[in-house]
């Protein structure tokens, strides 16, 4: 049987070198992948014109799935968001990311099991902004019932295919009652079509709160895009950060995109110093996702395995070791398996 090819996008800063990481990780589980290199970010801008050349897309499109490493997103100038940019023009409207607890990363927290389903193409993310004034801006917060139904739809499934045990609609319904309104409307409608889910809402401010104060209570969350952005990366917070956070941007079909959840860090570019695990992580998911369920087990079991040892991690979860030699490490367990 051939090899299932998958895009590969190494990315910026420290992108390359999680992603030749993960690859040595994944290639010791006994993924079955031929690899599609394509470059896209910072790399290409300048020699393109863009940091998202339209045969990258067309690459992504034929194979079906692509996995990357961070790419560089300016700060109030510049190109915008590659991430952003790949999930409109692919349609990858639904973010999935996992928030589990991993033995040995400093935590006040134990035992988290928590999933982020984040609608990817609306709400203010849509990008409606304007200048009404000189000192005016303006952003327009767009929800429609087919965007809505559609990410609903997909965490009930989400919940059934993954045995999870509960959904809940995060909204800020009491106080934007037309958009969000809307949204938590067709969230219940959807809710009668999965009587076998447990089903219930909260207030985006209260459920933030919730999440420091009991998170164990909670399972899979469905929400609006700036929701989603902002309690997916406190749910990264409550096992160690978002270096240990793996991420993806999934669309109809196969069509996907998996990614580390944490920036491009330029300022460690070369020094062969930051966390792998959310890099390899995504791999994981990637793995799952393509049916390779056994390779995946691997690599959560070696990643597993070296974070509880606590011998060779990095400095960010105690450690001193290299990128390098953590991902070396994790390739040793997996073959000692």
């Amino acid at each position: 049987m051939a090899k299932r090819k998958v895009t590969l996008i190494p990315g910026d800063g420290v992108g390359p070198s999680l992603v030749d990481a993960a690859l040595a990780v994944m290639d010791a589980a006994g993924a079955d992948i031929e690899w599609d290199r394509q470059e896209a970010g910072e790399a290409v801008m300048e020699s393109r014109g863009t940091p998202l050349p339209p045969d990258v897309l067309d690459n992504i499109r034929e194979n079906r799935v692509a996995y990357k490493g961070p790419i560089t997103t300016p700060v109030g100038s510049g190109f915008r968001s590659v991430n952003v940019a790949l999930r409109k023009e692919l349609d990858l409207y639904a973010c999935v990311r996992p928030a589990f607890s991993i033995e040995g990363v400093r935590s006040p927290y134990r035992d988290i099991d928590l999933v982020v389903v984040r609608e990817n193409m609306e709400d203010l993310y849509a990008g409606l902004e304007h200048m009404v004034t000189p000192d005016v801006a303006e952003s327009l917060k767009i929800i429609t019932r087919q965007g809505s139904e559609r990410i609903v739809r997909f965490a009930f499934e989400y919940v059934r295919r993954n045995g999870r045990r509960k959904l809940t609609v995060v909204h800020k319904a009491n106080i934007m009652k037309m958009t969000d309104g809307l949204f938590l409307r067709v969230a219940r409608e959807i809710a009668e079509e999965y009587p076998d889910v447990e089903f219930e809402e909260r207030i985006v401010d209260n459920m933030c709160m919730q999440l420091v104060q009991k998170p164990h209570i909670y399972d899979v969350m469905v929400m609006p895009n700036l929701y989603g952005d902002l309690l997916s990366d406190l749910c990264a917070g409550l096992i160690g950060g978002l270096g240990i956070a793996p991420s993806s941007n999934l669309g109809d079909g196969e069509l996907a995109v998996f990614e580390p959840a944490h920036g491009s860090a330029p300022k460690y570019t070369g020094l062969d110093k930051v966390d792998p695990t959310a890099q390899i992580l995504s791999g994981y998911l990637m793995l799952r996702h393509i049916g390779q369920e056994d390779a995946a087990d691997r690599v959560l079991a070696g990643v597993r395995k070296v974070i509880g040892e606590g011998k060779v991690v990095t400095y960010d979860i105690g450690g001193d070791a290299k990128t390098s030699e953590m991902a070396a490490a994790i390739v040793k367990a997996i073959e000692a398996c």
